[in-house]
């Protein structure tokens, strides 16, 4: 695949002593082969017209020539809760100047809220020491209650405008971590917000973190997952809930080993090595009832009692349960900063999450070329998981800041000045603001469009919208694409 391969073949040109542009791949393997199985004949024709139009095509193409870009040395972390703190110290201890923005009073995050991990560690103190650790490093500058103004530039010369305090402060930095994190989903059911004894597995976690007395004495106490997760408006599995649950119920069994809990579910989703924590639960006497989208358990006040009803899935009959606590499961919702994915032309999926470049081949980094994704900005995820990512994503942007000089693709729409109509069709449709006006002050051509190659994605949105033909991609220009379609 040219994902994984084109390089390769590439860079034997050059040490060959050949532009590296002159050189095409034909892409049978996710083309045709993979799309095709179960029809080899058919597929061996369409490789053969697709190997006669990359000939075609090649015979056509011209030397490319890439800009070099300085990479500026200074990095911009947005988010302060654990995955950009691990981001922004990873960056600082390894040499470069470091700009955390968190938009709150304090470091942390949600992580504020978390009483202990699955495995029983102390969130807090860990917390308390990375926040010290980040307080302490002499190239990490953190910036909290400040949110960015604007941003301008690419990547290697970004400008982002912060704002504090009625202040604002211009940043110049080479590359961005975007750390924003999610919220928790305030419910609206389950009489959530109505009786003070309906609380969210946050709130249940700041009582054990400030030793709440009542949690000691509880008879009974009822958990119920999958409230707002995985239902038509958010489809998505918020995937630490389950895990979370099981700990704080085993939390309450530590407290008061004769208490009654209860985990009213959909799907247990402990995976991994959590299942070992659903097991000890089992063993610790927790009950499990499972219940379904159509029939949801029911939250009724009888006189000053509590009670839970729900359909027993072994008997199949309707139980009620008196309790003196009810934590409701509460979906993880993103923040859905359609400012922020804006600033950075970065993309955000239906849920309202950031959308990483590739699963796979691109973790971590976005199509955006500087800018690199941790946290639950991106997904659902548990702390250990944000922390890899925190480090991953600085490890990736390190990768480029220690180029110190790189280069754009020579593959990248150009103008031709002297048939632009200034129209401006191409700036607002590209959605990496490329294209832009050529200064008033210009010598020549004020006025008429021109693309910065750092920030084009050879996309071709605008050559398909230029009405005046002024506009061409380098690399597949239309008389190459003529060409292609004539081999067919």
């Amino acid at each position: 695949t040219p994902k994984t391969h084109e390089p390769l073949f590439q860079e034997t040109l050059i040490n060959a002593g050949l532009n590296k542009y002159l050189f095409e791949m034909v892409n049978i393997r996710n083309q045709d082969s993979w799309v095709h199985k179960n029809n080899p004949d058919i597929a061996t024709q369409k490789a053969k017209d697709l190997v006669r139009m990359s000939i075609n095509k090649v015979a056509l193409k011209q030397p490319l020539v890439e800009s070099e870009l300085t990479v500026g040395q200074a990095t911009l972390v947005i988010g302060g809760g654990i995955a950009g703190m691990t981001a922004a110290l990873s960056l600082a201890r390894q040499g470069y100047d470091t700009h955390l923005v968190e938009r709150s009073s304090q470091l942390g995050g949600q992580a504020n809220s978390l009483y202990r991990t699955w495995r029983g560690e102390d969130i807090q103190m860990h917390l308390a020491e990375l926040v010290a650790h980040v307080n302490a490093e002499k190239r990490l500058q953190v910036h909290l209650k400040t949110e960015l103004g604007s941003v301008d530039g690419f990547v290697g010369n970004f400008k982002t405008v912060l704002k504090a305090d009625g202040a604002e402060t211009t940043i110049e930095h080479g590359v961005t971590v975007v750390a924003t994190g999610a919220g928790e989903l305030q419910p609206s059911e389950y009489l959530y917000g109505e009786d003070p004894r309906v609380v969210t597995g946050l709130e249940l976690d700041r009582k054990m973190i400030a030793g709440d007395s009542a949690l000691d004495s509880l008879d009974t106490a009822v958990f119920i997952q999958c409230v707002g997760s995985r239902e038509p408006d958010r489809p998505y599995c918020s995937r630490v809930c389950c895990t979370h649950s099981i700990e704080s119920a085993l939390a309450i069994k530590e407290r008061n080993p004769d208490a009654g809990v209860y985990i009213l579910y959909r799907d247990i989703r402990t995976y991994g090595e959590r299942e070992t924590l659903y097991t000890k639960a089992r063993e610790a006497g927790i009950i499990f009832i499972r219940y379904d989208l159509d029939n949801k358990p029911r939250v009724v006040r009888n006189g000053k009692q509590l009670a839970v009803q729900v359909i027993d899935h072994v008997l199949g009959l309707p139980m009620e349960i008196s309790t003196d606590l009810l934590t409701v499961a509460a979906a993880i919702v993103p923040y859905a900063d359609e400012r922020l994915s804006q600033f950075f032309k970065i993309p955000l999926n239906d849920d309202g999450f950031f959308v990483e470049k590739h699963a796979k081949l691109g973790p971590c980094e976005f199509a955006t070329d500087g800018v690199f994704l941790c946290g639950l900005a991106h997904y659902p995820k548990s702390i250990d998981e944000a922390v890899s990512q925190g480090k991953a994503a600085a490890s990736r942007a390190i990768t480029l800041l220690a180029q110190e000089n790189i280069f754009t693709s020579g593959e990248v729409a150009s103008v031709d000045p002297q048939m632009c109509s200034s129209c401006g069709v191409c700036i607002s449709i590209c959605p990496y603001s490329a294209p832009g006006f050529i200064a008033e002050d210009a010598r020549m051509f004020a006025g008429r469009a021109t693309i910065n190659p750092a920030l084009c994605k050879g996309c071709g949105l605008c050559v398909a919208s230029c009405r005046s033909g002024a506009i061409h991609l380098n690399g597949f220009d239309n008389n190459q694409i003529f060409a292609m379609l004539d081999a067919i």
